[in-house]
């Protein structure tokens, strides 16, 4: 695992070795994108060590590069609910303007649920940046929210009333057996364990 020392490290052994003037090397805007980045990166040291030992037990964050913490892979195992037995995977992309700007999440397992989009998009509040019901991204939210809210879309935050998959809520209302039906078959087809 990335040590914050060695991170640190690393940033000042980069940043020694710029040879000139800022002005010859690019402009200030240029400094503070890549200044930027290394404040994403140290933010992501910190909070995937605590992400770590605080995990839900129905997730699994695999990262593919162990160098870089800013994409990785979330696989959640309901253990309840409509969706249970089923393994969903979505793609998790940290920006460099993080934690000013939300993780960019993409829901990669196809799958029938009102809020989660058969092309992947997730209606999550905490994913954008402005939300009309004020639990929009803040500075002050980590990476831990974003996987437990996405946990919580299989369980307790699911929600026919706001859905981004209209067909889903509205075969939810008129017949639910019918709609869980239709889940069991996506289940099947899509997301086996």
């Amino acid at each position: 695992m990335i040590t914050l020392a060695r991170k640190k490290k690393e940033s000042n052994t980069s940043g020694n070795n710029n040879g000139g003037s800022s002005a010859a090397n690019g402009s200030v805007a240029n400094q503070a994108t890549s200044k930027r980045i290394s404040i994403r990166e140290f933010l992501l040291v910190k909070e995937v060590q605590e992400l770590e030992q605080n995990l839900p037990a129905t997730c699994k964050v695999t990262f593919h590069d162990p160098n870089v913490l800013s994409e990785f892979t979330l696989a959640i195992c309901p253990s309840e609910g409509f969706w249970c037995g089923g393994r969903f995977k979505f793609s998790v992309l940290v920006p460099e303007e993080y934690n000013m700007a939300p993780p960019k999440v993409k829901c990669l397992t196809k799958l029938w649920h009102p809020n989660i989009s058969v092309d992947g998009d997730i209606c999550l509040s905490l994913l954008r940046l402005n939300s009309i019901d004020g639990l929009g991204w803040a500075p002050t939210r980590r990476l831990k929210d974003v996987i437990w809210g996405l946990n919580s879309l299989f369980t307790d935050l699911l929600n026919f009333d706001d859905p981004l998959n209209i067909e889903a809520a509205e075969q939810y209302s008129k017949d639910k057996e019918r709609f869980h039906t239709k889940v069991r078959e996506y289940v099947a087809i899509y997301a086996r364990r």
